[in-house]
């Protein structure tokens, strides 16, 4: 699994953007699935969901502030308890004692792209120095290598930082990937006409983004041009990561990102608002798919060891992340919405003699689902309490045991960075039906099909009041099916708020926050 890897930067979906041949292989051994998505489109809540088999609400695991009950059994803990011999290398978020493994060398928080820290199960805290997408992948070949016992069935878990903001690539990638361009997504200018969510949000590149952490250029150089911290803590930012290269790795950065930065010097008194924003989009591609030549490579490493030593026909590999990414889409980075390139995360499984080579599947199946399959493929009992469905009839052709025609989503990190509202929605192949509350209160109808973009909102068309109606009562259905409810909404804003309020919560300005706790604590008295 990786972080924030959009399907749109995986060749096997899109070829327009990177090849990435070694990702790609898991989808030509195996399925491509196509309407993958997320319960939550934010990291740590995520990987709850993945690990529990539950919806953010009863995990308790809804935002990346609150902590993780470990009280939740995970189905790495029934996969050991089954006889799995489990290990985990690389970033899971949250925790420093994942319970299930019996071998784990995982990243502190977000972890460092270069020289990072380990948390360990068996040597305390630990540095090592170099690239983390290539310390991880040295780890888990190790493992397979040294501690895999060979007379026992085993559930690795391969995690990779990358590509999550801040973007820093391999050194080895430095020079190809500093001067390549990329074509522009279609709607990286969009007004957000008619979505009043989505006009407030704040993941704009141009405007959101960091000069110094995101588009790398020095703090030197922005105070040179008069450029202005766009973000908070931005210059401390950039040398929190680039300060962890030693003198050898920052001369390697030095080498091309100064030519960035002079190229970047003779350019700007002649730039438009435009050409700004094109050249920041050019920048955050160069970076975050530079970080993602690296995954590919080594994920190529993992699968040239399963082969050459005759594993690969009885491994099961799936490639996801924990949620999609905007690449420029709407103007954005990041995730959050439940818009589809947040929504979508990558999903590739290879099980070779059960899944056919090169099958595509566009049923509608969620990292909600990824628990309750490993069990089932292990023979072991799944809780009744886990909520997802095993997806062994999609990958083996048994549709007639496979039956779902919408899933839920449920955002819930407001107010906090990037300034996405409070939302849930049900979502069908064809439609999505979005509710935001809390801070706005307003719904959005999308017509998948018709509008791919996601830029209109169909709500108020009288042409669509019976599908708006068909959709309300798939909500109302997926609401009580999954237990979650106006009252659990509310709760979780209570928990919230006071943290909010206390400044626990990164990245929100005063201006935002104020009136939203203002409101808040009024409609406490009022209660």
């Amino acid at each position: 699994m990786s972080d924030d890897h959009a399907y749109q930067a995986i060749s096997a979906y899109d070829n327009s953007l990177i090849e990435t041949p070694n990702i790609d292989r898991i989808a030509k051994m195996g399925m491509l699935f196509t309407n993958a998505s997320v319960t939550n489109s934010i990291c740590a809540p995520s990987r709850a969901t993945i690990l529990t088999g539950k919806h953010s609400h009863i995990n308790g695991k809804i935002d990346n502030v609150s902590p993780f009950d470990t009280t939740n059994v995970t189905f790495p803990q029934l996969l050991q308890k089954a006889g799995y011999q489990t290990a985990m290398f690389g970033k899971l978020h949250f925790g420093n004692n994942p319970k299930g493994f019996d071998q784990f060398k995982i990243l502190p928080g977000q972890g460092s792209y270069y020289n990072p820290d380990f948390i360990t199960k068996n040597e305390g805290e630990i540095n090592v120095k170099g690239y983390v997408t290539d310390i991880v992948t040295d780890m888990t070949l190790e493992w397979l290598e040294n501690e895999r016992k060979k007379d026992s069935p085993f559930m690795l878990m391969y995690l990779h930082k990358a590509p999550h903001r801040s973007w820093l690539m391999a050194e080895r990638h430095m020079e190809e990937y500093t001067n390549k361009t990329f074509p522009e997504p279609k709607t990286l200018f969009d007004d957000h006409e008619g979505m009043p969510a989505a006009k407030v949000a704040e993941m704009k590149i141009d405007g959101d983004m960091g000069w110094a952490a995101d588009s790398k250029l020095y703090p030197e150089v922005m105070d040179q041009l008069g450029l202005e911290e766009q973000i908070g803590f931005d210059k401390r930012r950039y040398e929190m990561t680039v300060g962890r290269l030693d003198s050898t790795q920052k001369a390697n950065f030095d080498t091309y990102y100064r030519k960035v930065a002079e190229d970047f010097i003779e350019q700007y008194p002649s730039m438009t608002e435009k050409d700004i924003a094109k050249w920041r989009y050019q920048r955050y591609m160069q970076d975050y798919l530079g970080t993602i030549k690296s995954v590919d490579e080594n994920v190529g490493r993992v699968l040239d060891y399963l082969e050459a030593n005759n594993m690969m026909d009885n491994t099961i590999i799936v490639y996801t992340s924990d949620q999609g990414f905007y690449l420029g889409e709407h103007g954005w980075f990041d995730k959050r919405f439940v818009y589809d390139e947040s929504l979508k995360t990558p999903l590739l499984v290879s099980w070779p003699n059960r899944v056919k080579a090169g099958s595509v599947s566009d049923e509608l199946v969620q990292n909600l689902d990824f628990a309750e399959t490993f069990l089932d493929v292990a023979g072991v009992e799944q809780p009744e309490d886990m909520q997802g469905k095993s997806l062994v009839p999609v990958l083996t052709g048994d549709m007639e045991n496979w039956n779902r025609d919408a899933v839920y989503y449920h955002y819930y990190e407001h107010p906090s960075e990037h300034n996405v509202n409070r939302h849930y929605a049900a979502i069908t192949k064809d439609y999505k039906l979005i509710h935001y509350y809390f801070d706005m209160d307003y719904w959005e109808l999308i017509n998948r099909k018709k509008d791919p973009l996601e830029q209109h909102n169909y709500y108020d068309d009288p042409a669509y009041a019976e599908i708006q109606k068909d959709l309300h009562q798939k909500l109302d259905a997926l609401r009580e099916q999954y237990g979650d409810s106006e009252a659990l909404s509310q709760k979780y804003i209570d928990e919230f708020m006071p943290l909010a309020k206390e400044g626990k919560v990164y990245g929100v300005e005063d201006d935002i926050l104020k009136p939203m706790v203002e409101k808040w604590e009024s409609s406490k008295k009022e209660d």
